[in-house]
């Protein structure tokens, strides 16, 4: 019996009976795969605004009779992350918040939004600070750059960081936000620390133009291949071996890492693409916006020709994200090239979270540490 038909039944409900239902417990309600979203006030309407494909964005609660309490149940597979905001109607105004009752929220460079796991997930371990493992430093660095004017990036240095020996290399779209929101920087530092990945040096940069310059831009393929790399290999003692040259993005970060690798094959062996934006068209034209028009266009000359634009490739995507049919039909393409490719689908959306919690499988995959070495 779900906790809310015990309430449910009752005749009438009294505001007791509401308080002793509230008493305790943790919001929102998780019993094996149904959640039970609650709010409590005066309003006319209710609804919980998600970011699951497939779904209606605005599911309405009910309200208890004769009282302030609101509701609505779903089911939710198991291992479930799902970030969602409730939608409260008072008269003509409809104001969007996060859900009083539940402390736990996500951030992303637009807000919060509160978070629910359904019975099954668990936080991964290594993405908070963890007091025995040395911290990595970020240092600023300018890129004098020929194909998109300068642009300052951090580059994340590893603890006991030696001019004596040679590093591998990660370039890292967006880098600011998967610092912030994905604890890029953290998640490095625990690894290396637990010998899962070997000490790398990381690149952290950022788009002038986002929506542009990701969207498979010649001119971001050659300034990461002719500008940002040479620097680097000035400054920093880096291998100087594509395999061990690397390039991670999300969503159209993820298409930029494809585009650079596929218009300059052989400059990168390591691939991390997480939920990557790669609309394409069978037939006629796409019905995304204007914006995705080269991205199409690339992801369509991609498919037709695909050489081999690295060595291994991790792709993974959300289930509950409409770019999963996308990710899926793009795996056994590029399966067919001849590259290692893992592909991994995980029960949430697009957002930062789930990009972080498959930052472990993805890197130590990619770039194996020793612990690796010894028990694989």
């Amino acid at each position: 019996m779900r906790a809310i038909e015990t309430l449910e039944k009752q005749h009438p409900i009294t505001h007791a009976a509401v308080e002793a239902f509230l008493h305790g417990r943790s919001f929102p309600i998780v019993e094996e795969r149904t959640v039970t979203f609650v709010f409590r006030g005066e309003a006319q309407t209710v609804q919980l605004v998600h970011w699951i494909h497939g779904l209606e964005s605005a599911q309405p609660f009910q309200r208890l009779p004769g009282t302030d309490l609101w509701y609505f149940c779903m089911d939710l597979p198991r291992k479930s992350r799902v970030e969602y905001k409730l939608a409260i109607s008072r008269g003509p105004h409809r104001q969007l918040i996060r859900d009083p009752l539940n402390p736990a929220f996500a951030r992303d460079p637009f807000g919060a939004n509160s978070v629910v796991h359904s019975a099954g997930y668990d936080a991964p371990d290594w993405i908070g600070e963890d007091s025995e493992a040395r911290r990595g430093e970020l240092r600023p660095m300018r890129i004098t750059g020929q194909s998109l004017g300068e642009r300052e990036v951090q580059v994340y240095l590893p603890a006991r960081f030696r001019t004596t020996r040679r590093y591998p290399l990660l370039i890292a779209h967006d880098g600011r936000d998967y610092a912030e929101f994905a604890s890029l920087k953290t998640v490095l530092d625990n690894l290396i620390h637990r010998l899962e990945l070997p000490p790398l040096i990381a690149v952290l940069t950022n788009a002038g133009d986002r929506m542009r310059e990701y969207a498979a831009d010649p001119r971001h393929s050659d300034f990461l291949v002719n500008d940002v790399i040479p620097q680097l290999e000035a400054a920093y003692p880096l291998v100087r071996d594509p395999a061990a040259r690397g390039l991670l993005g999300a969503s159209f970060g993820a298409v930029a890492s494809l585009s650079t690798a596929w218009r300059h094959p052989g400059q990168f062996g390591r691939l991390m693409l997480q939920s990557g934006s790669f609309a394409f068209t069978d037939i006629g034209k796409h019905d995304m916006g204007a914006i995705w028009d080269p991205v199409v266009e690339f992801v369509n000359e991609f498919r037709r020709r695909p050489g081999k634009p690295s060595d291994r490739v991790y792709l993974s995507c959300g289930v509950y994200e409409g770019l999963i049919y996308f990710n899926r039909s793009l795996v056994p393409l590029l399966q067919d090239t001849g590259m290692e490719v893992r592909f991994r689908e995980a029960n949430d959306g697009h957002n930062w979270e789930n990009w972080r919690d498959r930052l472990r499988e993805g890197l130590s995959w990619l770039f194996p540490g020793p612990l690796w070495m010894v028990y694989e």
